[in-house]
Order: C-alpha cells, then structure tokens, then sequence
C-alpha cells in the first residue's frame, strides 16, 4: 500500500499504473509472446521502433536486459564497449555485461556526464592489435542518471556517430530516459535514435507503466536479440497486458514528462534558497536533483528527511538524490525541498 502522506522521491521506477492505464491493461488482447503471437506485443514493439526511426523492436522485461542485448549485438566476448565512468552499464547493473556476455569495459570521466566527441575518440582503441582489447562499442546514456539527468549535446552525439561509423564501432544508447531528453531539448526521438545502432528505452519510469523496456535496431540484430533473450531466460508468456501499460503511456504521460521536470526545478530552488552550494536549479534539466549535502553525511539526511516524510536516496557519503515523477506534483516537489533544505541549513 502507498502512503500518501510521504514524498517518495527515490526514483521516477517507484510510478504506479493510474486508474486508467489499469483499465487499458485488463482490456488488451494477449498471447503467447514466446510463439510470436501477442498483439499488444507486436503493437508496443512496432510502434516504439517507429518512434525511434528504427525497423524493429523487442520487449523486454527490464532496461537492463535491453541494455544486455543491445551491446551483446555489438560486441563479442573478449571485446570492449567503452562508456562515461558513471554510466548505468557499470554502475548499476552488477557487472552483467562482464559476467554474463564476457565483454570488458573501459571508461570516460567527464565530471558532469556530458559526453564530448574528443572523451571518445581519446579512450577508443584500435581492433587491429593481436596484444590489445579492441574497441567493438561505444556506450551512451541520454539522460544520465548519475549526472543530475543532464541531457546530451545532439552536435555531439552526431559528432561521435560519424567516429563510430567510420571506425566500424557500434554505437548503443542507453535511453531509459530518452523521453525526458526529448521533452527537454525538443530534439525528434527519431532523430537522436537514428544515430545509434541499438536502442533501449523504459517505460516503467517516467511514463509510468509498470514492467518494460524495448529494444530497438534493424531487423536481423532484432531477430537476433530475440534468440538471446530466450537464451537468458527472459521469453514472455501472456505479455501484453504488460505492453498494453506501455502504449497507454506513450498515448498520456510522455508530455507531461514537463511536469516532473518543473517540479523538480522548483525542488532544487527551495534547496537553493535555503542553503549555499547545495544545488544549482540552472543545472537542473530533467528530472533528476543531485544535492550536496555539505557537511552533513548523506545517510543521516536521508533518515532526518524520512522522519518528515519525504525519501531521497544517498549516492554517496556526501551527496543525495532526488527524482520527480508520476505520482509526485510540482508543489509536492517544492515542499520536499523545503524540507531538504531546512535539514541542510540547520
């Protein structure tokens, strides 16, 4: 059960189906999703590939699966995808891709998470030397996670596409939160998603569904994957209820992504006027806060901050999280930042 009198800001993954999505679940028409035969399957993975300028799609349990299988498209095990040292991939998703598709990785240090073409090209190494790991994909996260949900440069990404093509890399992005990039920057989905040859996107964060991501790419990596997914266990049965959430989502909730991006503006501006150098609201882009906690540690603001019912997540000894979403308003947003804030001053 919920409890409606806490401010849950721990991540935008904690959304609920609204009364309405639910309905839109009970009602899709289903089926075996292992025998290539749910409809509201097929339709979640057409319509999304179409979305990103993409031939096909595969639906997926997890943005972490998608993630598995997009650089597995990629890459062959013994080989290297190179990636921001604080993306997703090897952050927070336990080494899967070392244990589970033998492939290495190396990393960028920005500081800020904004990739540049110049991070790249200085880290990628040549395939062509018997004594070193080559260089087989490039990793990208848009928006990043770690990194205050900063939106990527499109003149960069484009930069970094025409490197990747001309060396022979694939280029995979991570786009669990392509929808909030989107709605920031107004850059067409299809025109960031068309520069990269595997795709993952979430539904289960801020557009609000309850389970899934889709992988996109062209038709044989897609039939490809699909044999993968399988491989790991991670087939669907009676999937499209699930989907049917997803579609839902895209039909109602991607627009209001604006939403949760003033509200957590206006979280970080409560902070900011409360306390120095905690958070800078102009770097705010998305819907992600980073805040400094200065010094107070991060796990005694997270439990004080709990007491007054509003939950944050400590990232490190000094540093907390803030994530706006569905089920959290604007003004919701800023009484969390109050609250934050009065702790911080204090």
């Amino acid at each position: 059960m919920i409890n409606s009198d806490l401010i849950d800001l721990r991540s935008d993954t904690l959304t609920v189906p609204t009364e309405a999505m639910r309905r839109a679940m009970i009602d899709a028409p289903v089926g075996a999703d292992v025998y290539g035969e749910d409809p509201t399957v097929h339709e979640l993975e057409e319509r999304t590939a179409e979305l990103l300028g993409h031939e096909a799609g595969l639906y997926c349990a997890t943005g972490s699966i998608a993630n598995l299988l997009g650089i597995r498209l990629l890459t062959e095990p013994g080989q290297e995808v190179i990636c921001d040292a604080q993306a997703h991939i090897v952050r927070a998703e336990l080494g899967a891709h070392a244990a589970l598709n033998g492939v290495t990785t190396r990393t960028w240090d920005t500081g800020d998470g904004r990739v540049t073409l110049d991070k790249v090209a200085g880290l990628m190494a040549p395939s062509d030397s018997p004594y070193f790991v080559g260089t087989a994909a490039v990793e990208i996260e848009n928006t990043h996670n770690f990194a205050s949900g900063v939106v990527q440069s499109h003149r960069e990404l484009e930069a970094i596409a025409r490197l990747c093509r001309g060396q022979q890399v694939g280029f995979h992005l991570d786009g669990a939160r392509l929808w909030n990039a989107h709605v920031a920057n107004g850059v067409d989905l299809a025109d960031t998603a068309t520069l990269f040859d595997t795709v993952s996107v979430c539904f289960s964060k801020g557009l609000g569904a309850p389970i899934g991501s889709v992988l996109v790419s062209n038709d044989d990596n897609i039939e490809r994957a699909r044999v993968l997914r399988k491989r790991m266990g991670a087939g669907w049965r009676q999937a499209g209820m699930m989907a049917a959430g997803a579609l839902y989502a895209l039909d109602h909730h991607l627009d209001r992504l604006l939403d949760d991006h003033r509200g957590a503006s206006g979280l970080a501006s409560a902070i900011a006027d409360r306390v120095d150098g905690a958070v800078d609201p102009r770097a705010v882009e998305t819907n992600i806060v980073m805040i400094n906690t200065g010094r107070h540690l991060a796990a005694e603001v997270v439990q004080q901050a709990a007491e007054q019912g509003v939950r944050i997540t400590g990232v490190t000894a000094h540093a907390v999280r803030a994530v706006t979403h569905l089920q959290v308003s604007v003004d919701e947003a800023v009484r969390a930042g109050a609250v934050i804030g009065d702790l911080l001053a204090a």
